[in-house]
């Protein structure tokens, strides 16, 4: 059986709780991608956050993106995966928390992302189907376009 470990991204890089929005938004930019991994200093995963909630949570409402931080918007307990989990296991836990990424942790430490993409690449065609429809089909997002 296949295992996370094996399909993730690995080179994953984490914004700082401290960090500020705006260097969120050019670390975004410059590893071209829409999320990342909030981290605390223990290199622990803190939360998630996404280019959408930068624009809905702090532009739009007219906040500061130089004074308001990742660890700010980081809600909730984070969803993760281990590295040693099964491929099935990770598209379970997207399909229930309809989320297209994972942080994927060993050890308490962030090691990778696994996402939608990564599987797509390397899983059944009739799994990740049924994968993007169980996300799709239940996004309020997904229902506006």
């Amino acid at each position: 059986m296949s295992v996370v470990r094996e399909f993730m991204t690995t080179n994953a890089q984490c914004v700082k709780e401290e960090q500020s929005l705006r260097d969120a938004a050019v670390l975004m930019r410059d590893l071209d991608v829409g999320s990342l991994p909030i981290c605390g200093n223990d290199g622990r995963l803190k939360g998630f956050i996404t280019d959408r909630d930068i624009v809905v949570k702090c532009v739009a409402e007219g906040l500061d993106a130089d004074r308001l931080t990742a660890a700010d918007l980081a809600q909730g307990t984070p969803i993760w995966i281990d590295a040693d989990a099964s491929i099935d296991a990770a598209i379970d836990l997207m399909e229930k928390h309809q989320v297209r990424r994972l942080p994927v942790i060993t050890d308490h430490k962030l090691v990778g992302i696994i996402s939608q993409g990564d599987i797509a690449r390397n899983y059944t065609e009739e799994r990740v189907g049924e994968l993007v429809e169980h996300i799709s089909a239940k996004s309020p997002m997904a229902q506006l376009g």
